[in-house]
């Protein structure tokens, strides 16, 4: 089931600033990933509006539909933050009527028009859902349980749009004459994994109604996890990265502590906007163990900062590089309750108590009211979002007003 974004064109906060999500109207004058700069007329001439990320109202969106879903199934996997899995085996016959009460029901309580796709595997869903979008014939419900439908969707979807299929194994597979599902469907499975190894075979027992994707009711265990952000103004001082790195660090803690997870490792990245050819260009990365493995914003902070430091190129006063993005990357994820015992453990209580304390307060009186001194107070560094659309559901103080 796919949930457009609430937003004419989404616009990723990078360096250099690309057009993501895009409607139906844009999709026509502007390319995936286009870069801003360079669509400058193209937005002009047409009258196109360019909206900034607004990450708080999709989420909220996202979870807003998700509780509308469960009251259509027992069993839902969010795969995405606008994409999810329904289980409806239970209903037989009735699975397009209840998609289309489950679809009508999401438009009614969050607003948000969606499309379902329903068939016996998750690629084959994928796949109808594609349709679903595409072809006004299925009034944004269609069903490939039937074998003849099925054959019939197939044929006319390109493999290229095929879930798993990326641009460098379309191209393979495209010199061998397989440009449609139905192509793909058909394609010898030993050939297959020859083709593109046991991935692009167990795909194609997908197609031919095989489920090899299993549901997944309880989201895996995270392996990694990435805070970044592309700063507002160039970064030309440590200080000034150094804020924005414990910044990041603090925003990591407090994701590990939300799922209770502890990190390994943890590196630290930060670069020049590589498509400014007349400025000077420098990037670095440093990584470091996590020595016991932590989720104390305290301990992420220190390693963070000494490794931003080891990777620091010339005066901190600044030297001229301007450094346009940075982050914090957390690897070797574990369970808190399974972090492995050290002989001789850092006894530090303190830090415990005073990070419940940090998360504490910031529950209560929101984001940020709160932070480490050494975030900074001017935050020259935090990302723009000159057009994001108001954070309503959200935020009080961003509710619509209507003058009488």
């Amino acid at each position: 089931m796919g949930t457009p974004l609430p937003c004419d064109i989404s616009r990723r906060q990078t360096p250099r600033r690309l057009l993501i999500p895009r409607n139906s109207e844009a999709k026509q004058f502007i390319k995936m990933g286009a870069p801003v700069f360079k669509m400058r007329d193209v937005i002009e001439r047409h009258g196109i509006r360019c909206l900034s990320s607004n990450y708080t109202l999709y989420g909220d969106f996202s979870r807003r539909v998700s509780a509308v879903l469960q009251n259509y199934s027992p069993r839902i996997e969010n795969y995405s933050i606008d994409e999810s899995f329904v289980e409806l085996s239970g209903f037989k016959d009735r699975m397009e009527t209840h998609a289309a009460q489950m679809r009508d029901a999401v438009r009614t309580e969050t607003g948000i028009p969606t499309c379902v796709g329903i068939a016996p595997t998750k690629t084959l869903a994928k796949l109808a859902n594609y349709a679903a979008k595409k072809n006004p014939i299925f009034s944004g419900v269609c069903n490939l349980m039937n074998e003849d439908v099925r054959d019939y969707v197939m044929r006319r979807i390109p493999v290229g749009e095929i879930w798993g299929v990326g641009s460098a194994t379309e191209a393979k597979l495209k010199a061998q004459g397989i440009k449609s599902a139905a192509d793909l469907r058909d394609l010898p499975l030993a050939l297959s994994r020859k083709i593109g190894t046991v991935v692009l075979e167990r795909l194609v027992a997908e197609l031919r109604g095989l489920s090899c994707i299993d549901f997944e009711d309880v989201p895996p265990q995270r392996k990694g996890m990435a805070v970044t952000r592309s700063a507002g103004t160039p970064m030309t001082s440590f200080d000034t990265l150094a804020q924005a790195i414990t910044a990041h660090a603090t925003r990591a803690a407090e994701k590990l502590r939300q799922h209770e997870l502890v990190a390994g490792a943890l590196t630290v990245f930060f670069h020049t906007n590589p498509h400014k050819s007349d400025r000077p260009q420098h990037s670095a990365s440093r990584s470091v163990r996590l020595r016991p493995m932590s989720n104390h914003t305290f301990d992420l902070v220190d390693a963070a900062v000494a490794a931003a430091r080891r990777g620091w190129k010339g005066d901190p006063s600044g030297n001229g590089y301007g450094y346009t993005k940075a982050g914090i990357i957390l690897d070797d994820l574990l369970a808190e309750a399974d972090r492995p015992v050290m002989l001789f453990p850092p006894d530090r209580p303190r830090d415990a108590r005073l990070t419940d304390a940090l998360d504490a307060i910031n529950d209560r009186f929101g984001k940020k009211t709160m932070v480490l001194a050494r975030e900074g107070v001017n935050r020259s560094w935090a990302t723009k979002a000159d057009h994001r659309s108001p954070r309503y559901t959200t935020r009080i103080s961003e509710l619509p007003t209507l003058n009488v």
